[in-house]
């Protein structure tokens, strides 16, 4: 890998492209409430049932296509590069265009039988017209992958919240219009779909003209000759990389995608009506936004402390890179658990508050158990992609997948709807352990101490029980006079901010994390301040 790209010209749009991820994951958590307000839990399953085809084409171009290609081309030599990066755009674009006519002759041509297989054949025209999507793909990924090779990362940035934006304002007002006109839940699916299609080809437009204004950028489609390298040993680093890069973003769809397929026709099986099963999949498919609201602080957190790694190791032998790496592993573990544990605590007030009704609150409460997984997850394939180690983190993940895949049906067939939140979990939790156990083996370093596990146990337990004890004395007699869903909500506050502060008060008055440690936060000043202030006062005490 290219200097530029390891160090200055990364790290200088590194925090750009992470508030720009930041707000495409918060708003993708945000629109899917009112969604559903919108088409109730039979409209949520059809559009959850065709999301993840969709999702994981544009997930891989952003994060996976996008980034290989940018890596591709940084790694070329300054005295051969303009030459060799028209060729290889050349190469790659037409890969990736082959790539998409394939996928969406698959997708639309087979979506009778994909619908077919999902048990819903109504849903095959959400899947014809999703499937337009995938011809985003080329244009998305070269143009991004040429402005990130050259550390332009502000145009990147923008085409993402642009296209967050307009699919978004689609999904919602389209999906309005047509609950309040024909009332259908199969065109409203339609109509999400068509806003993610729309929000891609946006992003293409907006980047056009970003490419015509750096005009260093512009290619020049060149055939490929015998002295740069062959075309398929291009294409192979380029699926690779992306696949490799992608797959803990890609994880969770996937998983979605096995779902899709295998809960709804399963609980028909179980003896219950079509109607019945719908909603009860369209419930169950709450739990991806809570799991996401819960991935937004650990997903920051890799985001904006990971390159420091990838700097760290090369500067004085990798001198640095510990503590980054242990900082990075224990602050993401940390309010991975705060979070699940958080949410399981007010989970009927939130699901009330969200969704309007508090059903299948205890088969959500496992499903959100996937954050502190996936926080790992998230966090160990980030830090093994700044060491450059790529393919074993990769076949992890496909080990968590094939659980997911091989315990789904059976455990749904013996335990009902909630079989599917355990299978979800077990994949992720095996996935997580193999990375811990890879990276020790690979590093040789010691994530966290005993000490740390026993703090954030303690701090945890304190949060839950002061939390429980609020819930059975005090609640029954607060907020009475309201109706459901307000009541709901001012406990959700009220229990959240308890938690929260016993959690954070317990981690400060033990200082599982360094009050130097917090100021590499965004919002860390205030927390070291926080630690600085209980200590002050337990020498006062003393």
């Amino acid at each position: 890998m290219s200097e530029n790209w390891g160090m200055k010209a990364y790290l200088k749009g590194v925090a750009l492209l992470t508030i720009a991820a930041l707000f495409v994951k918060v708003l993708s958590v945000v629109y899917r409430v009112p969604f559903q307000n919108l088409v109730g839990d039979h409209g949520f399953y059809i559009y959850q049932q065709i999301y993840p085809f969709v999702a994981i084409f544009v997930t891989w171009t952003s994060s996976g296509l996008a980034v290989a290609i940018s890596k591709i081309l940084a790694d070329l030599g300054q005295d051969q590069r303009q030459y060799e990066k028209n060729a290889i755009v050349h190469i790659l674009f037409l890969f990736l265009l082959a790539l998409s006519i394939i996928c969406f002759a698959i997708l639309f041509f087979g979506a009778a039988t994909f619908a077919h297989w999902m048990g819903d054949p109504k849903l095959a025209d959400l899947l014809r017209l999703g499937s337009f999507v995938v011809f985003s793909m080329p244009a998305l990924a070269v143009y991004k992958g040429l402005f990130q090779s050259a550390g332009i990362m502000r145009p990147v940035a923008y085409a993402q919240m642009v296209e967050q934006i307009v699919r978004v304002a689609i999904i919602l007002g389209g999906t309005w219009i047509i609950v309040s006109t024909t009332g259908s839940l199969y065109d409203a699916g339609k109509m999400a779909l068509a806003g993610t299609v729309v929000g891609e080809f946006t992003g293409i437009l907006l980047l056009m003209i970003f490419i015509k204004k750096h005009t260093s950028l512009k290619i020049k489609m060149t055939p490929i000759e015998k002295r740069t390298s062959s075309a398929w040993s291009i294409i192979k680093k380029l699926m690779v990389l992306s696949i490799s890069i992608s797959m803990s973003s890609l994880v969770l769809l996937v998983f979605q995608l096995i779902d899709s397929f295998t809960v709804y026709s399963t609980l028909r099986k179980l003896g219950i009506s079509s109607l019945q099963a719908m909603e009860m999949k369209g419930v169950y498919d709450r739990g991806q936004p809570l799991v996401q609201v819960g991935l937004v602080i650990a997903s920051s957190l890799s985001l904006a402390i990971v390159p420091l790694v990838a700097q760290a190791s090369k500067k004085r032998h990798g001198q640095d890179a510990e503590r980054y790496i242990q900082l990075t592993y224990r602050t993401s573990l940390l309010f991975g658990v705060a979070a699940a544990a958080g949410l399981i605590l007010v989970m009927p007030n939130v699901n009330v508050t969200l969704f309007e009704t508090p059903e299948l609150s205890s088969v959500l409460s496992i499903f959100v158990l996937q954050i502190i997984w996936l926080s790992l997850i998230m966090t160990l394939t980030a830090i093994l992609q700044g060491l450059d180690r790529l393919k074993i983190p990769a076949c992890l993940l496909v080990i968590g997948v094939l659980v997911k895949l091989c315990l789904n049906k059976f455990l749904i067939l013996h335990y009902g709807i909630v079989g599917a939140a355990w299978a979800g979990n077990l994949g992720l939790f095996i996935t997580a352990i193999g990375l811990i156990w890879y990276f020790k083996k690979e590093e040789k370093m010691n994530l966290a101490t005993a000490r740390f596990y026993s703090g954030m146990a303690f701090a945890t337990l304190a949060m839950v029980f002061i939390v429980l004890l609020f819930t059975l004395s005090v609640e029954p007699l607060i907020f009475t006079s309201m109706d459901g869903r307000m009541r709901s909500l001012l406990l959700c506050i009220c229990k959240a901010g308890i938690g929260a502060f016993v959690f954070v008060t317990m981690l400060a008055r033990m200082r599982i994390v360094s009050t130097r440690d917090w100021y590499l936060f965004p919002f860390g000043r205030r927390m070291a301040g926080y630690q600085l202030l209980l200590q002050r006062k337990n020498k006062k005490t003393r």
